[in-house]
């Protein structure tokens, strides 16, 4: 009888020294809105995570849904994220927004980290990059290295995030070259290998012989890679098999040190509300390798407009600029400020084309 007991009491110390242990791990959920095969966008988050798990080992439990779509669909998982037992839940992605917000509300214990997006409460908090800064560099490589004085640029989505990259991109080439134009190209997705191909292909058809994108997959490096002689970047990851051509730089997205230290966060009980917009000086946006493919003094150059971006000698957007009905934006000298930036609906003067509404 004693000893049964004594097995009994065993048992159930062990059972709650086991729950204790599940309860001492933080749940951490990542909410993507492509495969992490993507080769760009979606695959550098989840290397995010993985830097999570090796960070904290079994202090951490990470859990992700890849290919969710914007809208209700990701409201349903991020519920049942929080239902599951998520400490903190990242959602990657801008259409997240307004689900973020929705789920955060019913789950107030929940921390909610929104990528790109720009509402904030209290469990909520939003994250990006300086994205428009990496795009100057691919401006001023493109504008020095195009035969045919046509760029192509692939749009996913008109938002504030993707105009700001064409804005950046346009203003750089531009200086580099005078007689540069810019095509523009919606493909209304951020990844859809398909769609991609072919908004490259159409830019390549209309004389573009450089190609820059602001969606996800590696399709339209395929596709320039076919045409031949078609300079391309990698998009929010490295893309770097497609190097020395035709890729021959790339913007990359760096999350890991801040999904690690959001991580902490949580689980030192310092977590706030806080916006985070970091660049290239931070290291939240990094330049990929500068091929040989590109003459070496437009590389000394486009490195030196690295340096200046990432010390904050120089801003992306200082004037004088117009906006694109010829309106004053900037004076000489002038910066634009943050809210400019993150609200932006409009394209700089020498662009042609309107914005799709």
């Amino acid at each position: 009888m004693k000893l049964t007991k004594l097995l009994t009491t065993a048992a159930v110390a062990l059972g709650l020294a086991t729950t204790a242990m599940a309860q001492d791990k933080t749940k951490v959920g990542f909410v993507y809105v492509g495969p992490i095969g993507d080769g760009g966008w979606t695959y550098e988050h989840d290397k995010g995570r993985l830097a999570v798990e090796e960070a904290f080992g079994d202090k951490v439990e990470t859990v992700y849904v890849e290919s969710v779509a914007e809208g209700p669909d990701s409201e349903r998982v991020m519920t049942q994220m929080a239902l599951d037992g998520a400490d903190l839940i990242f959602t990657t992605s801008f259409g997240y927004m307004d689900p973020t917000i929705n789920v955060a509300a019913k789950f107030p214990n929940v921390k909610f980290e929104h990528a790109t997006g720009y509402k904030r409460a209290d469990n909520v908090s939003t994250y990006s990059a300086r994205f428009y800064e990496g795009r100057a560099i691919q401006g001023h490589i493109a504008g020095r290295m195009t035969k045919s004085n046509i760029i192509g640029y692939i749009g996913s989505y008109p938002i504030p995030e993707v105009i700001r990259g064409i804005n950046s991109a346009f203003i750089h080439a531009r200086k580099a070259n005078p007689d540069v134009q810019f095509k523009i190209v919606w493909a209304y997705t951020w990844f859809d290998p398909a769609k991609e191909a072919d908004a490259a292909k159409v830019l390549i058809e209309q004389g573009a012989d450089v190609v820059l994108q602001h969606t996800d997959s590696t399709a339209p490096q395929a596709a320039a890679q076919e045409a031949g002689n078609v300079i391309t970047f990698g998009q929010a990851s490295d893309m770097a098999q497609y190097a020395p051509f035709p890729r021959v730089s790339s913007i990359i997205d760096d999350w890991a040190p801040y999904y690690i230290a959001r991580t902490k966060a949580v689980m030192d009980g310092t977590w706030t509300s806080t916006d985070t917009w970091d660049g290239i000086g931070a290291g939240m946006v990094g330049i990929g390798e500068i091929s040989d493919a590109v003459p070496a003094d437009v590389k000394a150059e486009a490195l030196a407009l690295k340096a200046s971006l990432a010390d904050g000698s120089y801003h992306a957007f200082t004037g004088p600029l117009n906006k694109q009905d010829g309106t004053p934006f900037l004076a000489a000298g002038e910066v634009a400020d943050d809210g400019t930036l993150a609200g932006m609906n409009f394209y700089v003067e020498g662009i042609e084309g309107d914005i799709p509404q």
